[in-house]
């Protein structure tokens, strides 16, 4: 018998999870913009979800669904206050399969 655990990518792995969106309600937002700073730059490849990437206007933004709950992106901004992060009300956010 092979474990397929082993082999599996985690892009797999991570669409195995179940994400429930609280509409309205973002548990991680952009409060503020220092034109896009080092900070929000990095986010676009810190982030393991993907769920920052540049609008139409090249800002960055950011789209929660998917949101690992990792807290990357909250390191990253920690000194310079650029995002605001909580966690999901109860009931929301990631579900994860494998633990």
């Amino acid at each position: 018998m092979t474990d397929t655990t082993a082999t599996t990518r985690i892009e797999e792995r991570l669409y195995q999870n179940r994400y429930r969106v609280d509409e309205g309600r973002p548990h991680v937002r952009i409060k503020r913009r220092i034109h896009d700073s080092d900070a929000l730059i990095s986010l676009l490849s810190i982030c393991p979800a993907g769920c920052y990437s540049r609008d139409e206007k090249g800002r960055i933004e950011v789209a929660t669904d998917g949101c690992m709950e990792c807290g990357s992106c909250r390191i990253v901004c920690a000194k310079t206050g650029e995002i605001e992060w909580s966690y999901p009300r109860g009931g929301y956010g990631v579900l994860f399969k494998f633990g």
